[in-house]
């Protein structure tokens, strides 16, 4: 069974509740980090955990949901080793996976349906890096060359 982990804070937990259902529907073995309620909360308090994780290698991907996805965006990618990519359509997650090695799906709950939540995902999961010239492009991110 394929891991992955999941996070959101108050304005993600619904979007982040469906993707739960959505990702375990496709054999996906799903770590939520929280928040579980859509009570105020603070997404540093679940992007930490899951973007610790993902750099410690428990989880190869990781998505994480706000409201815009910046914020959240700006949390996990304070973390060594991990590329976290604000897409709000499939096209920006696969240039995120191709070009950058994105390594967490960062979503704008706000501004996306559960569709399109849904195609943006699967196009995280099922795109490669492609290396080649973007693999010393990514390799200079966590060198600071």
């Amino acid at each position: 069974m394929k891991k992955i982990a999941i996070a959101a804070d108050h304005a993600g937990y619904e979007l982040k509740e469906f993707l739960v259902g959505y990702l375990s529907s496709m054999d996906y073995d799903v770590h939520d980090f929280g928040c579980h309620s859509p009570e105020s909360c603070d997404y540093p308090d679940t992007g930490h955990p899951l973007a610790a994780a993902v750099a410690r290698g428990e989880f190869e991907r990781g998505i994480s949901v706000c409201g815009s996805g910046v914020g959240i965006s700006i949390v996990v990618n304070r973390h060594a080793g991990v590329r976290g990519a604000l897409s709000w359509a499939p096209e920006i997650a696969e240039l995120g996976r191709r070009h950058n090695d994105a390594n967490v799906l960062c979503l704008p709950a706000r501004f996306m349906d559960n569709a399109t939540a849904c195609r943006t995902v699967d196009v995280f999961l099922d795109t490669s890096f492609e290396g080649g010239r973007h693999q010393c492009r990514v390799a200079k991110i966590d060198s600071g060359a």
